[in-house]
């Protein structure tokens, strides 16, 4: 499976975005500083998640972004695919022809297992992921470390 740095870090601004969204828009430069991800590829990444739907943008003081719907209609692979991500495990893309323009032995086993990484992803939600522990802790160490850089 290739999942590039679109797709993971997307959901781990969108992550992000959720575990600050205290009813007023979230700077993206504050994200991409607590993720230590680039703000122009961030910004990339949000425009496309704008238009995919997942969130909504303010200008002007107090600007910035937030999630567009509710973290439990938010799926990790919704996120995902709106950075146009693909989730394929064949060499072929699905078109069977790997192995010399056929399709090769293996070419099911490796559908089936696109099935269950897509299943996997659609059934977790932004929710489920702040309803963990680890993140909850993450979040809160990332939290302390961007307090005391903006203290100095």
């Amino acid at each position: 499976m290739k999942l590039t740095t679109k797709g993971r870090y997307a959901v781990n601004a969108l992550l992000d975005l959720a575990l600050h969204d205290n009813k007023k828009p979230v700077q993206l430069a504050d994200v991409a500083e607590r993720q230590n991800i680039s703000l122009t590829y961030l910004e990339q990444l949000f425009s496309k998640l704008k238009r995919h739907g997942l969130v909504s943008s303010s200008r002007g003081p107090g600007g910035g972004y937030r999630l567009a719907l509710e973290t439990d209609e938010v799926s990790i692979a919704k996120i995902i695919y709106s950075v146009d991500e693909t989730i394929d495990i064949t060499r072929c893309h699905g078109k069977q022809n790997c192995q010399k323009n056929q399709r090769c032995l293996t070419h099911d086993l490796w559908m089936e297992l696109n099935m269950h990484v897509s299943s996997f992803l659609n059934g977790i939600t932004l929710f489920d992921l702040i309803q963990r522990n680890n993140v909850k802790d993450v979040a809160q160490k990332q939290d302390f470390a961007f307090v005391q850089i903006h203290k100095h």
